[in-house]
């Protein structure tokens, strides 16, 4: 058989596959717009609520995989159908039951023993859930051993209660694609307005813990990935330092900039899912000299945090939507109040890197991901970025009915990493995004960190136009890869805004620290209610 024809012929099983399988495909019309969603026991449960649940005997894990996969019945499934969840895991409950017994024997392992957490659909498992980023393409290609986050969630006792749906390849197929939208997972909706987006790529992680699907949930970002969804979701989320979480095992898309963080409902649970991620990694080579990966992030958190703290703000990063200007006023005006002291402004240089950011992309895109898909072995449909493109013009049916993968194509015309081109382009890029940038900030006001809106409200889902969000402030710590850490900050028409606070290299616990006592200040999260469109009429 030549090799074309192979290649056509185990995509085509894959897709055969793909119709085989439970995963939900919902029509991308939207949901049924029904809210009527029943009173949820679990609902905004912290994770040392559960612990004190399982300790007192009120629940075993067991019993809380149960209740959440019937919380994904409902809500995911039907009902609003949500959509966030990719795949359910098989055995998460056996599972719970040996971690039950594990706790009647008088051992638990940590916080998050026995607590079920949903991880994005491009983190891998080594187990029956498949690992796919969203795409009919890696249907039934399983890697041969787990992310090296997922080992860190198993040996704390964490339970991988499924994978969520995401933006198909972390959102890195098309210049106007529909953020929340895969080929194997469908449209994923917002749970404050199902007729509006959830920004992405992480659209699953941070649709599905604001709508109460797990406890917490794991996303990635690139630019925007965590921060975004958490701001449109109403959820905390932390996109961390690149280097001190290990990436290994996680289809990537840029290593210069690809990281996993956590998304929650509340900070201090954020930062006890980075606590348990965090560390050294074997097998990604920038967490090799890491000094700052031994740290509660959870520990000395105090309401007092703000106090003496010199904050600056970004203003150049405001003004593309003036509602959200006043729900970021407001947040200042708290801060103020808890006794931060306001820098204002302290811009945060937000050009020359544009155009080096994008060909660092497409160069580590093609780098990076054709060496993981030739290490996925026989089992998968494709080995390269070639073999990928030609899959999708083959099921163009599935894969492309909304838009194109003009970065893929990109991405293929050019060199290898030792290119003078991107060479130059990746040192242009920190040069501007680090020196000249957020350290740049820092240095001249003598911040301790910096604030800005995290991103717009949600936006319609267009499938026809794709993405047209209105702004957002990710990109200087994205380029810089540098931790960044968004608060629910209020909400426009019943839509979530988030805050963001960023600063140098490893200044997690700080940022930690700082959003802590911003939360318990303001207290903005409010749970969704799956209304089929935005307030309006408040």
């Amino acid at each position: 058989m030549k090799r074309r024809d192979f290649l056509r012929a185990a995509a085509t099983s894959a897709v055969a596959m793909q119709l085989d399988t439970e995963t939900a495909q919902p029509s991308v019309d939207g949901g049924t717009g029904d809210n009527t969603v029943k009173s949820f026991p679990l609902e905004e449960r912290t994770i040392s609520q559960l612990q004190h649940d399982m300790e007192q005997g009120r629940y075993t894990a067991r019993r809380l995989v149960e209740m959440y996969l019937e919380r994904i019945e409902q809500v995911d499934r039907g009902g609003p159908e949500l959509n966030a969840v990719i795949e359910l895991n098989p055995e998460a409950a056996a599972i719970a039951e040996r971690l039950d017994g594990e706790r009647g024997a008088g051992h638990v392992r940590g916080p998050l023993h026995g607590i079920p957490v949903l991880i994005k659909d491009n983190i891998g498992t080594a187990d029956k859930m498949m690992t796919t980023a969203g795409s009919l393409a890696l249907v039934g290609a399983r890697p041969k051993r787990d992310a090296f986050i997922v080992r860190q969630l198993r040996r704390a006792g964490a339970i991988l209660l499924g994978k969520t749906n995401l933006s198909e390849w972390a959102n890195y197929r098309s210049t106007h694609s529909t953020s929340g939208w895969s080929g194997r997972g469908g449209q994923t909706r917002n749970p404050y307005a199902l007729d509006r987006n959830p920004c992405g790529s992480s659209s699953g992680s941070g649709a599905g813990v604001s709508a109460n699907l797990c406890a917490v949930a794991i996303g990635t970002e690139t630019n925007g990935s965590i921060v975004c969804p958490s701001s449109t979701n109403g959820v905390v989320g932390i996109k961390p330092t690149v280097g001190l979480v290990g990436r290994s095992g996680i289809v990537p898309l840029a290593h210069s900039q690809d990281v996993a963080g956590p998304m929650a409902r509340t900070v201090t649970d954020a930062a006890i899912l980075l606590t348990c991620i965090a560390g050294v990694d074997p097998r990604d080579t920038v967490t090799q000299n890491d000094q700052n990966v031994a740290c509660n992030y959870a520990a000395d958190l105090s309401p007092d945090a703000l106090r003496g703290k010199r904050i600056g703000v970004a203003r150049n990063y405001f003004g593309f939507h003036a509602r959200v200007d006043q729900v970021v006023e407001q947040a200042l005006d708290t801060m103020q109040q808890r006794g931060a002291v306001l820098v204002d402004p302290a811009n945060v240089n937000r050009s020359g890197y544009g155009r080096s950011g994008g060909r660092v992309l497409s160069y580590e895109f093609k780098a990076d991901i054709n060496k993981y898909l030739a290490a996925l072995g026989s089992d998968a449909a494709v080995h390269n970025l070639d073999e990928l493109i030609q899959f999708n013009e083959w099921h163009r049916d599935r894969e492309m009915p909304f838009f194109g993968q003009e970065l893929f194509l990109m991405a293929q015309k050019k060199g290898d990493l030792s290119t003078p081109e991107y060479q130059e382009a990746l040192q242009r890029m920190h040069r501007v995004a680090r020196d000249e940038g957020i350290d740049a900030t820092l240095k001249e006001h003598a911040l301790d960190a910096i604030v800005a809106p995290t991103a717009g409200p949600a936006w319609v889902t267009d499938l026809i136009l794709g993405d047209h969000g209105s702004g957002g402030s990710s990109t200087p710590a994205a380029r810089a890869g540098y931790p960044n850490v968004t608060v629910p900050a209020g909400d426009v028409f019943g839509l979530p805004v988030g805050i963001s606070f960023f600063s140098r290299a490893y200044s997690e616990r700080l940022l930690i620290q700082l959003a802590y006592a911003f939360e318990q200040a303001s207290r903005c999260r409010k749970p969704p209610r799956f209304r089929p469109h935005a307030q309006l009429d408040v």
